[in-house]
């Protein structure tokens, strides 16, 4: 709906740019979420042109969805109408929206990120799992084991019924895949996520660095009990707990285990650095700016039969990302993920991409949580992206290559879905 949209963390933090000293972080969440967006939608959209990116893409989605008069007359109330009915029909409503966005879109299907851990979400999942359309699929978040973080994962099994051993371990994820029958496994590494060069065994009592606030929002594993890190966990350089546990199995027994038994790739999002503003909450989260690709290679090194997909938030670390992908045959490449999601950005790594990668690897991914985000940020993309092919076609016919239409849609096909596919369907096991 509108308001999610105009609400989205994007266009928070543009709005708190312009904000007067007087509207604090503080009292513009205390309001509801329509205030809120009638903040924003005068801030950004009526007192200055909605020229930004996010902003920008606002616009092509209502214009997308048929409602050309409505934004011509700057009449938010109007827009809200709009979802209203469908709102007023309840799931079929939401079912029928959906599929519509979906259409509009022209996107197949979308990958979830489904939080078992989360009472919220497991209860659409056990005892029976909810219906849910096509257009859907799972992954499974599994960012405490990909840290080893004892204790969430210890409580987790606790508030499940299993005993505390790493074979429980596996097979609470084991019963959760069952369950939840995830694409892959998806984790997202925080700013200062290390991986050892080694990894020892399990030791009691063993001490255990967590930033367990960066594995908290937005959609990151929920911790089940409320601990205070500042008595168990070490400090990084930045004086921010850091996620780092030298002695844990959890990534190598259980995590990497389940995903070898089972065939599972592991899709990591790599160089977020949450809170950079705290008073913003999830508008106040950054980037670093160069994070540990080294820690990919390593991972794909130790685990040569596991898949990962990957993506870097930091423009900076494209161009290694692009490199590591050419050496690792279980690594694939994919996205422009959030603030490298702009067309300028896209436009540089898409170059760079093909450049170095040919046709191997995924150009861009949807990198939505509200769902009407997926009409504007894949036309927006394509625009960007069919530029950059256009150019390089060019190039390649003056060097003498001829290609025809088939040729071309099927290289187009795979930048867009079908070189993930392929990915998918290999198997190094």
């Amino acid at each position: 709906g509108i308001d999610e949209l105009l609400t989205y963390h994007y266009l928070v933090a543009e709005y708190f740019m312009t904000a007067p000293p007087s509207i604090t972080p503080e009292k513009f969440y205390a309001e509801s979420k329509q205030m809120q967006a009638d903040k924003i939608w005068k801030a950004l959209f009526m007192d200055r042109s909605p020229i930004s990116e996010a902003c920008r893409g606002v616009i092509t989605t209502l214009i997308t969805l048929g409602l050309e008069q409505e934004v011509f007359a700057r009449d938010l109330n109007a827009i809200r109408l709009f979802y209203r009915e469908f709102r007023d029909d309840g799931v079929e409503g939401a079912e029928r929206y959906s599929k519509m966005v979906y259409q509009k879109a022209g996107v197949r299907y979308a990958v979830m990120t489904n939080i078992p851990f989360d009472p919220a979400e497991s209860q659409h999942w056990r005892p029976k799992p909810k219906e849910y359309s096509c257009n859907f699929r799972s992954a499974l978040r599994v960012d405490p084991l990909l840290a080893g973080d004892r204790q969430t994962i210890e409580n987790a099994l606790a508030a499940s019924g299993y005993s505390n051993t790493i074979e429980s371990a596996r097979q609470y994820l084991h019963d959760w895949c069952d369950t939840m029958k995830p694409e892959y496994m998806m984790a997202s590494t925080p700013h200062d996520f290390v991986l050892p060069e080694d990894i020892g065994s399990i030791q009691k009592g063993a001490k255990i660095g967590v930033n367990e606030d960066a594995m908290k929002q937005p959609f990151a594993f929920t911790d089940l009990t409320s601990q205070n890190c500042d008595q168990d966990c070490g400090s990084g350089e930045d004086g921010m707990a850091s996620l780092i546990d030298e002695n844990s199995d959890f990534l190598s027994e259980v995590l990497m285990k389940v995903c070898e038994e089972r065939d599972l790739p592991v899709a990591l999002k790599i160089g977020a650095h949450r809170k950079v503003n705290p008073r913003l909450l999830q508008a106040g989260d950054g980037v670093v700016a160069f994070a540990d690709a080294n820690m990919l290679a390593r991972l794909c090194t130790r685990f040569p039969n596991v898949r990962f997909l990957a993506t870097f938030l930091s423009r900076n670390n494209q161009h290694e990302a692009c490199v590591l992908s050419s050496k690792f045959r279980n690594l694939h490449i994919y996205g422009c993920w959030w603030f490298c999601n702009n067309p300028s950005i896209i436009e540089e790594i898409t170059k760079m991409r093909i450049e170095m990668l040919g046709t191997a690897f995924t150009a861009q991914h949807s990198d939505s949580r509200v769902l009407d985000q997926l009409i504007y940020k894949w036309s927006h993309s394509r625009a960007v992206i069919a530029n950059v092919l256009a150019k390089e076609y060019t190039k390649l016919i003056e060097s003498g290559w001829t290609l025809n239409r088939g040729e071309l849609r099927r290289d187009v096909e795979r930048l867009f879905g079908s070189s993930y596919e392929e990915f998918m369907s290999k198997s190094f096991v």
